[in-house]
């Protein structure tokens, strides 16, 4: 019996510090970072694409998808 109640207190001091060792672990990490909001999209002038408004070819009329788009519509 008394060898029971030994081995019952070893095995909850085992658990209690490797419990306490991944806590530690965890808060060592660094918390990934959160990821980007939501862009705004715009659509290409000449074809009418939508993409981010930070891709985006701004030209003298809009907005555009590429040089070339922004080139054909605005000559």
């Amino acid at each position: 019996m008394k060898f029971l109640l030994f081995l019952a207190i070893a095995l909850l001091v085992v658990w209690l510090w490797r419990s306490g060792r991944r806590s530690e672990k965890r808060s060592d990490q660094a918390a990934p970072p959160p990821p980007p909001g939501p862009q705004e999209m715009v659509r290409c002038a000449h074809c009418g694409v939508h993409l981010p408004h930070a891709d985006a070819v701004v030209g003298r009329i809009g907005l555009y998808c590429s040089p070339e788009h922004r080139q054909l519509a605005e000559n």
